[in-house]
Order: C-alpha cells, then sequence, then structure tokens
C-alpha cells in the first residue's frame, strides 16, 4: 500500500507524502460522519482541506479552525456569496489566501492539488462525495480520509451527523454539541407547534427572485424552500407542476392555484440589478423597493397573497444550513400566527451569530412587503 501511494504521488507529479514513525501512524481515532461511514484518521487534525458549508465550519470550528484549513473549493463561497465571503475575510484574512482546489459544480477540482496539500483529512459534501469517485479512489491510495457532511438532505438526522462530525474533525466537539442541541430543540419545537395545523393546508409559492418580476425564477419541489414547505405542512405549488427539483412555474398555473402565501427568495448577488436584495448589508426599504415590482404582476393583484399581504422576502442562503430553522421559523410564524405568536425568529438569527459566528447580526434576511 505504501509503495501504491508513493507511485500514485510520483504519477501526479507530487511531492511523496511523509512517511510517519510507526508510533504516530499507531495514534488514529475514528469518527462518524453524515453518512454513516467510520472514518479512521489521525489522532491530532492539524491540515484539514474543506469543500463546502464554510459558515457551517466556522461556527463548529470557531474562528481558529481556520488556522488548520489548507485549501478549499473558492468559488462555492466567494463566488456563490461573495457579500458573504467577504465579510469573513475582513475578519479572517487568512482565508482568501489559502489555495483553491476547484469544485465539483465547475468540473475543475483538482484531486492532485489537494493531495498535493497533505491534508490529515478532507471535509466534503454528499453531493461531491457521490460524484468523485475518481477522486475518492486516489485520495483513499493517498492514505487521505474524507469525512462526509450534509446539510443539503434537510433532515434532522444529518444535520446533527454533520454538525458531530466536524465538531469531531476539528477537536470543537463541545461547541459542535451545542449546536446540535440548539437546532434539535428548535428543529422539534417548530413540528409540534405546527403539528396537524390546525387542519389547515395553506397553499404555498416560493420563487427565486434573481432576475427580477418579468423573469419567472425556479421553485422548489422536494428539496430546499419545497422540503421546508412539506415539512411545515402546507402545499406546496411546485409539486405537480415542475417536473424536477427545481424549475420555473408557468405564470398561468400560479394564477389558477392562487396561493395564500408567496415568498421571493432573494439575496446580495452580484451583477443582478433587478433581484430582490437580502443580506448584511441590506435594508428594509432596498428589500421592498425590490420586492414591490412582483406584486404588481400581470394577475396578481388578485391573489389571495397580494390581496391578504401575505408577500414576502427571505434569504436564499438560509436554505439548507444550521441556519434553516430561522427561515422556518419566519414561515411558521406566517402559515400559523396564533401557533408562533411568541417565536421570533429575527432574534433566533441574531442570538445564532452572537454565540457562534464571528461576523455581526445586521441586514434584512425576511421581511413582508407590506410593514
Amino acid at each position: 500500500m505504501l509503495s501504491r501511494r508513493l507511485f500514485l504521488a510520483g504519477a501526479a507529479g507530487l511531492a511523496a507524502p511523509a512517511l510517519l514513525p510507526a508510533g504516530a501512524r499507531a495514534q488514529t481515532r475514528t469518527v462518524t460522519d453524515a453518512v454513516g461511514r467510520t472514518v479512521a484518521m489521525p489522532a491530532t487534525v492539524n491540515r484539514v482541506v474543506v469543500l463546502f458549508n464554510y459558515e457551517e465550519f466556522t461556527a463548529i470550528a470557531g474562528v481558529a479552525g481556520w488556522s488548520k484549513v489548507v485549501g478549499f473549493a473558492k468559488a462555492l463561497w466567494a463566488g456563490w456569496r461573495p457579500a458573504i465571503y467577504s465579510r469573513y475575510t475582513a475578519l479572517i484574512p487568512s482565508i482568501d489566501r489559502l489555495p483553491d482546489v476547484g469544485n465539483t459544480e465547475d468540473g475543475d477540482f483538482s484531486a492532485e492539488k489537494v493531495i498535493s496539500l497533505r491534508p490529515d483529512v478532507v471535509i466534503m459534501q454528499e453531493w461531491s462525495w457521490s460524484a468523485l469517485t475518481t477522486a475518492r479512489a486516489q485520495f483513499e491510495a493517498a492514505g487521505i480520509p474524507i469525512v462526509v457532511i450534509d446539510y443539503n438532505a434537510q433532515t434532522l438526522e444529518r444535520h446533527l451527523a454533520s454538525t458531530r462530525a466536524i465538531g469531531a474533525v476539528m477537536g470543537t466537539s463541545e461547541r459542535a454539541e451545542a449546536l446540535a442541541s440548539l437546532y434539535q430543540r428548535e428543529f422539534e419545537d417548530i413540528l409540534r407547534r405546527v403539528g396537524d395545523g390546525g387542519g389547515r393546508k395553506p397553499k404555498v409559492y416560493f420563487e427565486l427572485a434573481q432576475a427580477g418580476p418579468a423573469t419567472i425564477g425556479n421553485s422548489y419541489r422536494g428539496t430546499m424552500w419545497g422540503k421546508v414547505a412539506t415539512t411545515l405542512g402546507a402545499e406546496n405549488l411546485a409539486d405537480g407542476r415542475i417536473p424536477g427539483p427545481w424549475g420555473p412555474i408557468a405564470a398561468e398555473a400560479v394564477l389558477a392555484a392562487n396561493p395564500d402565501f408567496i415568498f421571493m427568495c432573494g439575496s446580495s448577488w452580484v451583477n443582478r440589478p433587478n433581484a430582490v436584495r437580502t443580506g448584511y448589508d441590506v435594508d428594509a426599504e432596498t428589500t421592498r423597493r425590490g420586492l414591490a415590482p412582483y406584486a404588481a404582476r400581470p394577475g396578481w393583484e388578485g391573489l389571495n397573497a397580494i390581496r391578504n399581504g401575505e408577500l414576502h422576502a427571505i434569504e436564499h442562503g438560509l436554505g439548507r444550513s444550521l441556519l434553516d430553522y430561522t427561515a422556518m421559523q419566519y414561515i411558521a410564524k406566517r402559515l400559523y400566527p396564533e401557533r408562533f405568536a411568541d417565536v421570533d425568529p429575527i432574534a433566533s438569527l441574531r442570538s445564532y451569530h452572537e454565540r457562534f459566528l464571528p461576523v455581526a447580526f445586521s441586514g434584512v434576511w425576511m421581511l413582508k412587503l407590506r410593514p
């Protein structure tokens, strides 16, 4: 096995990994990851490659955790969420100097680059794990363990397992357990309050508000906001109206379905001047200015949601994260106001920042069009 590792490293044009003394190699431990794999790794981890869920990683490992990161998939943070990325790099400048290993979404992931960084472990999201079969074999041959995390599944079990796995890898299990306990408590409280919905099944429509009201954005079925809708006992308009997990619903179909609640998913995207803007650097006036033209779409004035003032903006990046319970609280509070009367989603979001994140809470993350 050692000979094969050296051969593969040489074939890739890489320096052969230093061989540990027998005693050091014996000092290993195991971590159970989000998909139930038992992963053996060094007892002490000093070099980590992280491929996604950087804000979750920061919450669990703390700012100090980044001192152990030797590479990451930069585009998935700097490219997808630049406004948030710049906020973190202002506080942790070392992040922006880390080597970029590419990512599966853009087809430029480099297993050779990862191996050259000599990580003790790679923390990888499940959808990359499923796609990178060749890279996984290369890592195995090089003796590099992979710990899989999965917040995209949007299940309580995988959220908790992912959080605990990161904490175990980074030596911050106490912090991870505090986060896991918080998430479980809030998630189960939401389900308890929703219950049977009082026999109601409100109709909910979600749309990605990235290109402006003249363009119909994606809705979601069985995943992302679609999964949130069904978890909260609502009727999701995308069910049966789009063929895949996401895609636009025809304007006529939305009018015919007549949703009771509409949530436009915004963010601080770059080069998207017509988007509904939400996030750290956005004020309520800006968000409402972007949201208002959607209410004026042809035929929308007759929708129940518009007539009853139930048009909302929600930060798209809150989905499939350790913070998604705050978005669920907001949506559930609109759907079942009497059952969530004492719940304050904004306060939940602020508290999470104060306890677990280095960046200060600010801006607009979820907002009703009419004050």
